[in-house]
């Protein structure tokens, strides 16, 4: 004898899952003019940082021996390469953080831009 078939039956539906609207994400609004982080003054500090940082590892640059078995105590250390040149180039870095940290300067409030 055999058991009798069950006919097949859908297993339990899950609840819907309900989401707040704090959840969702929306896209933030865009506003209608973006400009640039910094300001054309802020820029030209950075590339003068830049450019100060360049030639202070120009300045600790050289130093080689023509023959590897001599030593030129005079050449390697030198004031150029062990005071001006890390001078320098703590010099272009403290400008790099003064053109970062700077604040632009407004052009127009928007009281002026109404009268």
């Amino acid at each position: 004898m055999s058991t009798p078939i069950k006919p097949f039956t859908n297993p339990p539906s899950t609840p819907p899952v309900y989401t707040s609207p704090k959840l969702v994400s929306k896209a933030p609004p865009t506003p209608a003019h973006q400009g640039f982080l910094f300001d054309k003054e802020n820029y030209m500090w950075m590339i003068g940082g830049i450019v100060l940082i360049f030639i202070g590892f120009m300045l600790m640059s050289g130093g080689k021996s023509p023959n590897p078995h001599e030593f030129h105590y005079d050449e390697i250390y030198s004031f150029r390469r062990i005071t001006l040149a890390p001078l320098v180039i703590l010099l272009g870095f403290g400008i790099e953080v003064y053109a970062i940290m700077k604040k632009p300067k407004e052009t127009m409030t928007a009281k002026e831009a109404t009268v």
